[in-house]
C-alpha cells in the first residue's frame, strides 16, 4: 500500500515523507484518529516507504510490501479465541484472515475484523503471548538489512500485562527498529507507552476526500457519492457501511425505536418496566462490540434529533425506515434541557460495557435514566 492509495491528509503524507528522507524517524510513533479516517493505511503505507527507501530492488520490495509479505513488516493486533485457534491466541495465527481484511477492508474498524473472524461476541485484546511474539519478533535481526517495522493496531486493546512486557522495548528499540502504534482514543492507552511515543493526530476525512474514493474506488456516481459523503461524518468506513447497505443499522433502528416507545410509556406506568427489562435482557445476549456499535448508533441517532430540533436541517441526515417513526416527530422531545445528560449517560454505557460491566444492568440502568430524561422540559 502506497501514500498515492490513502484519501486525503496530503500534510500528513508529506510530513511522513519529508521526515524519512531527512533522517527524522522517531523509533515510537502513535497515530490517533477515529474510525475510518486512514490511520491503518497510513501506518501501512509509511512502512512500506521506510523498508523500500534503501532498497537495492524497490519494485520487489513493493510487491512484498503490497503483499503484506515483507518480513521486516510485522502486525501486532487484538484477536480472541475462536474454532481454529482454542487458547493463547496470537496475532501471527491469524495472519491469513489479516491480510484479507487489510486487502477488503482497509479503513474497516474492530468489530469488522472480529466479524471476519467469527469472533463478534468476544473482545479482541492485545494480550501478555502477543507482547512475548513481539519482542522475540524485534530481537532478530532485519532480514534484508533495513528497517524493522512493528505496526500495533488498536493500541488501546493492549492490557497492562502487555503494556509493561513492551515498555522497555518501545523506550529503547533495537537499531533500525520503528514502532507504529494505532489508536482511535490515546487516553486509553497508559501514560507509560503513550509518554515514549511521538503523537500524530489525524482528522476525520472532508467530504470531498470521500467523494473522491467513493467515485475512484467504488465507480459510485457523483451525486450518490455527494449524498453518502455527507452522511459519513468524515468516515470512509461507515461511507463504505451507507453504500453496501448493511443490514446492521435496520436492527439498530429496530431496538432504538421499541426501547424509546418502552421509555416513553414507562413514567407513571410500573408495568411497562418490564418491557424494558425484556429489551435489556435481549441486547445483552449480543456481543460487546455490537452492544457499544448500538450506543453509538444511538448517540447519533440524539444528537441528529437535537439538530432538527433547532432548525439546522442541513445537517440532518438520518432517515428512519420503521413505519409510523419518523425523526420529525421525535426532534421536540430532544433539546438543550436534556442532550448534554443523555449523551453523558450513553458515553458512559459504553465505558462500563468496555471494560466488562454486566451489559444487562447497564442497559437498564440506562433506560430508567432515559424514561426521566425523555420527559425533561427545555
Amino acid at each position: 500500500m502506497q501514500f498515492s492509495d490513502i484519501l486525503g491528509h496530503e500534510h500528513i503524507k508529506n510530513h511522513l515523507q519529508h521526515s524519512a528522507n531527512n533522517g527524522r524517524i522517531a523509533h515510537a510513533q502513535l497515530f490517533v484518529g477515529k474510525e475510518g479516517s486512514g490511520t491503518l493505511p497510513m501506518a501501512i503505507a509509511y512502512a512500506q516507504y521506510l523498508l523500500c527507501l534503501e532498497s537495492e530492488n524497490k519494485d520487489a520490495c513493493n510487491l512484498k510490501c503490497n503483499n503484506l509479505s515483507h518480513p521486516d513488516m510485522h502486525f501486532a493486533f487484538p484477536v480472541a479465541t475462536n474454532d481454529k485457534v482454542k487458547k493463547h491466541a496470537t496475532s501471527n495465527q491469524f495472519l491469513v484472515e489479516w491480510r484479507q481484511f487489510i486487502k477488503e477492508q482497509p479503513y474497516g474498524n474492530l468489530f469488522n475484523w472480529l466479524h471476519l473472524l467469527g469472533i463478534e461476541n468476544k473482545q479482541g485484546i492485545i494480550g501478555v503471548d502477543q507482547a512475548e511474539e513481539v519482542v522475540k519478533s524485534l530481537q532478530l535481526k532485519s532480514y534484508e538489512g533495513g528497517f524493522k517495522v512493528m505496526i500495533i493496531w488498536m493500541a488501546e486493546k493492549m492490557n497492562i500485562s502487555a503494556a509493561n512486557k513492551l515498555l522497555k522495548l518501545i523506550e529503547e528499540p533495537p537499531e533500525k527498529t520503528v514502532f507504529i502504534l494505532i489508536s482511535e482514543d490515546e487516553e486509553q492507552i497508559i501514560n507509560t507507552i503513550l509518554s515514549r511515543c511521538q503523537v500524530l493526530h489525524f482528522p476525520v476525512l472532508s467530504e470531498q476526500d470521500i467523494v473522491d474514493g467513493l467515485i475512484s474506488k467504488e465507480r459510485v456516481a457523483e451525486n450518490d457519492a455527494n449524498k453518502i459523503a455527507h452522511q459519513a461524518d468524515g468516515n470512509y468506513n461507515k461511507a463504505l457501511h451507507i453504500l453496501h447497505n448493511d443490514s446492521a443499522d435496520f436492527v439498530f433502528e429496530e431496538w432504538f425505536i421499541t426501547w424509546i416507545r418502552a421509555a416513553f410509556k414507562a413514567k407513571g406506568n410500573a408495568s411497562v418496566i418490564n418491557e424494558l427489562i425484556g429489551w435489556s435482557e435481549g441486547i445483552a445476549k449480543t456481543g460487546r462490540e455490537t452492544q457499544k456499535r448500538f450506543l453509538n448508533y444511538c448517540l447519533q441517532f440524539f444528537r441528529q434529533a437535537m439538530l432538527l430540533n433547532y432548525k439546522a436541517n442541513d445537517l440532518v441526515f438520518l432517515e428512519t425506515k420503521t413505519p409510523g417513526f419518523t425523526i420529525g416527530k421525535f426532534a421536540p422531545f430532544i433539546h438543550g434541557g436534556n442532550i448534554i445528560e443523555i449523551d453523558k449517560e450513553l458515553n458512559d454505557a459504553i465505558y462500563h460495557i468496555e471494560r466488562n460491566g454486566n451489559a444487562k444492568i447497564v442497559l437498564l440502568d440506562l433506560s430508567i435514566k432515559l424514561t426521566r430524561l425523555l420527559h425533561t422540559k427545555e
